[in-house]
């Protein structure tokens, strides 16, 4: 016979349980729901529980459908792909379902419990995985490419200094091959970068202190931005040891996108810098124990990037800046993934961009 101790223990479990639980009656009033599916939903437990599910869920189209069928089946069911919560002024929320008939000692149903796992962040790293292949092909094509260049372009680029040599004294010719000269070293310069992209340099290993190097780029970037009213923020979490990873690639990673969110602002403006533990995630490896994820949210107050070009970004060569190769988001991402970690883009045009770098804390 169960306990109140026992009865103690099972609301707690249900009331800290990461996933949604909606239970309701025989006849479909709710009679549970946790504090996890009040943030799904953007309800609260006052308002929901009593009232029915086909009131509560009337632009939820699929959860309507799978409740009556467990309601009246008997059974469970269950949907892992295609469900997305609407929540109003909140962007769609994608979910896994569960709902399962709830049944007596007796045998006799009473109603149904349902289960609501959030997939967004499994959906981020699925995406973070299918760039990642498509860089690493983009890479190798790269890398091709810029050797069949960088031949020609050293010819060139002696060329046009033997001709500067030919040319002493006579100043109006020798102004056509310092362009030349100029124009072989941006195109060399981008060569270079894209061998970067392509190169498998393995990283160098050491403890990195993610305080002083985010510190580091700040004050730099604030000296760089001095024209602007620009406020950096750093809110770090102290209790992150260093983390292992290439001093040198993080540096670089980390100066980039925290440069794109500050060039992203024209007049004035914020650029936030955030570290977290995301405790609620932990990278698995076989035959490894599960490593907690370090993030770093980069956010800034710009004009942000259009919902169009958002899947572009991360394309060599394309940019949506005056200047600038394409590259350096590619380059990010790459060193991203040697780190095991990935990253995650969000922004609104107009409203400014969140970047996430997770990183695992590996042992």
């Amino acid at each position: 016979m169960r306990t109140a101790r026992d009865t103690q223990v099972y609301v707690r479990a249900v009331e800290n349980v990461e996933d949604a639980v909606v239970a309701t009656d025989r006849q479909g009033h709710i009679v549970l729901f946790n504090p996890a599916a009040q943030s799904f939903f953007c309800v609260s437990e006052r308002q929901s529980l009593g009232r029915h599910f086909l009131d509560l869920f009337s632009s939820q189209a699929s959860l309507l459908t799978l409740i009556p069928m467990a309601l009246e089946g008997g059974r469970s069911v269950s949907n892992h792909e295609n469900i997305f919560l609407q929540r109003g002024p909140s962007p769609p929320l994608p979910v896994s379902v569960s709902v399962s008939p709830i049944f007596t000692d007796t045998g006799k149903a009473e109603g149904v419990v349902m289960i609501l796992r959030d997939l967004s962040r499994v959906r981020d790293l699925e995406e973070a995985v299918r760039r990642a292949d498509r860089l690493s092909m983009l890479g190798t094509l790269a890398a091709g490419l810029a050797h069949e260049i960088k031949n020609p372009l050293g010819g060139i680029k002696g060329a046009a200094q033997l001709l500067e040599l030919e040319l002493a004294g006579q100043t109006g010719l020798k102004e056509y091959t310092r362009v030349m000269l100029r124009e072989v070293e941006r195109v060399d310069g981008i060569i270079e970068e894209l061998m970067d992209l392509a190169r498998p340099r393995p990283p160098q290993w050491s403890q990195v202190n993610l305080a002083k190097v985010l510190g580091d780029i700040i004050l730099f970037q604030k000296e760089a931005h001095r024209e602007k009213q620009i406020d950096f923020l750093l809110v770090l979490d102290p209790s992150i040891p260093p983390l292992p990873g290439d001093e040198n690639l993080l540096t670089r990673l980390f100066l980039n996108l925290i440069k794109n969110a500050a060039e992203a602002i024209d007049r004035q403006g914020r650029v936030v810098i955030t570290t977290k533990v995301a405790s609620e995630f932990h990278l698995n490896t076989p035959g490894k124990r599960p490593m907690p994820l370090i993030v770093v949210e980069i956010r800034d107050s710009g004009r942000g990037i259009p919902s169009e070009e958002l899947e572009k970004i991360f394309t060599p060569f394309y940019t949506t800046k005056g200047r600038g190769s394409g590259l350096g988001l590619a380059t990010c991402q790459k060193i991203v993934g040697e780190h095991q970690g990935f990253l995650k883009v969000e922004s609104v045009a107009g409203e400014g961009t969140l970047v996430a770098v997770s990183l695992p804390l590996l042992r």
